[in-house]
């Protein structure tokens, strides 16, 4: 235990984003079994709570929240570790001239993985545990919830402590994976970033493309099973109708694996059609041929925006039309909905809270992927100051590559977001007596918010480092390794 601590602290400033997205999600965990805890017992109470099927949606929903948030932490916590690497590859590559193995070294990279999920996980779980009685009395005297005796701390909040660690530890070594291509002669150049043709491999592709067909299979069949399509067609199917969502959630985690995977192709194309179009001079056009010229850079970058913005339009789409498929429900059923509008109000509120934690660990990987990457090119800043780039137009090739980031990436999240939320919201309740097929329900004042939220993140991500490399004088930049 002793190793991987003493690595972790030797580049502690590089894992600080690491903890915190850690700390995020296992918070997110336990105050999600605390938040199930109290809804629980909430619609226990209400005239609701008769009908066992909403207390098997809401412990459904649950376990997707969960699984989501490990998912996205993951995600994040694998393109923060592989940005870290590609900032290392000079001292890796000078620890292999020295001797050193590249197992050795990515032994090493995961060592630091794990200590960041033992120190995160930790103490995100310790502060989501307090802060979990603390906004139950919060909703109790604001109304939210009626004044009772909720269940919040149990043994059941170990097990997203437990899951994070792991799954942190895990990413670190996917996420370090490219350590075993670092040569020793690597150590006498300044390359960080793989070449496009390795980025690009026809394995990659086959992998990708496989992960999506299958996914979006999965997505399709609970989608059907969801709005009892083959009730009539065959009695093993109709008996699986009530688990659709079951079925479309690892379609959706199999079907978005594929689009990360799949992001070198396609993203870096999609920026650069962006850039052009945002501007004609020096730096708009720099900053579009950059999407192209790094697209594992690029891809990783924009990807972590995509994931957001995917992830809260998914929660807010899932929501709002969640909510009109049970008012539908409730017109078409006098009575049997009685109470509805205030357990959906009080369940919202909650879901709200934890649909900001995703939104956290989302913007905690963007802006660490967007800083490390800017500070990272620090030579390549200098370069452009040698040949006669002012500072002002450095910060604005910046400035344009993330407007472009913002652009495409919103564009992509909200497509995705609102086919899986929409999915989502279908396969868990298009069944319910009274139900049936809703189309999606956008909140746009939501949607709004989150193309301002995006541009003001990446803008302010991408701000503060540009300021810092661009203080340094041409020949200092040019100078570091």
């Amino acid at each position: 235990m002793s190793r991987p601590f003493s690595a972790f602290r030797a580049n502690a400033r590089d894992h600080r984003a690491g903890i915190l997205v850690a700390a995020l999600s296992s918070a997110f965990g336990v105050a999600l079994v605390g938040g199930v805890d109290v809804l629980g017992a909430y619609i226990g109470g209400s005239s609701m709570g008769e009908h066992g099927s909403v207390q098997i949606a809401l412990t459904v929903v649950a376990g997707i929240f969960f699984v989501v948030a490990v998912y996205v932490g993951a995600i994040v916590t694998t393109n923060t570790f592989a940005t870290v690497i590609a900032g290392r590859t000079r001292t890796i590559a000078l620890l292999r001239l020295i001797g050193s193995s590249a197992r050795t070294q990515r032994r090493s990279v995961a060592g630091e993985g794990l200590a960041v999920g033992l120190i995160g996980g930790t103490v995100g779980g310790a502060a989501a545990a307090v802060l979990a009685l603390a906004a139950v009395r919060v909703l109790v005297v604001t109304g939210a919830i009626p004044e009772a005796t909720y269940p919040v701390l149990s043994i059941e909040m170990v097990p997203p402590v437990v899951a994070v660690v792991l799954t942190t530890w895990l990413a670190s070594w996917v996420g370090s994976r490219r350590v075993l291509a670092v040569t020793p002669m690597q150590a006498l150049g300044a390359a960080q970033e793989r070449p496009a043709a390795v980025v690009r491999s026809r394995g990659r592709l086959a992998v990708s493309l496989v992960l999506i067909v299958v996914g979006a299979a999965l997505l399709v069949f609970g989608l059907l099973l969801g709005l009892g399509t083959f009730v009539k067609v065959s009695a093993t199917l109709a008996s699986l109708s009530s688990y659709g969502v079951l079925i479309a959630l690892p379609g959706g985690i199999l079907s978005f694996t594929g689009i990360v995977l799949a992001a070198p192709f396609f993203l870096p194309a999609v920026l650069r059609a962006v850039g052009l179009l945002l501007g004609r001079g020096a730096a708009g056009r720099l900053a579009a041929a950059n999407a192209v010229r790094n697209p594992e850079r690029s891809s990783r970058t924009a990807i972590g925006l995509v994931i957001g913005v995917t992830l809260i339009t998914m929660f807010v789409v899932a929501a709002s039309t969640w909510q009109q498929l049970i008012r539908d429900a409730s017109a078409r059923e006098p009575g049997m909905y009685e109470g509805a509008d205030q357990v959906i109000g009080g369940t919202l509120a909650v879901f709200t809270v934890l649909v900001g934690f995703s939104a956290v660990i989302a913007a905690c990987g963007v802006v660490n992927t967007l800083s490390l990457s800017v500070l990272q090119r620090g030579r390549e800043l200098g370069l452009l100051r040698a040949l006669g780039f002012s500072a002002g137009q450095v910060r604005r090739m910046v400035l344009a590559e993330s407007a472009q980031l913002t652009v495409a990436s919103v564009a992509t999240g909200l497509v995705l977001g609102t086919a899986y939320g929409w999915i989502g919201a279908q396969s868990l309740l298009g069944m319910i007596p009274g139900g049936g097929l809703l189309a999606p329900v956008f909140p746009w004042p939501f949607l709004a918010a989150i193309l301002v939220g995006a541009a003001a993140l990446a803008v302010v991500a991408a701000l503060a480092p540009t300021r810092r490399a661009t203080r340094v004088s041409p020949v200092a930049a040019l100078a570091v390794e």
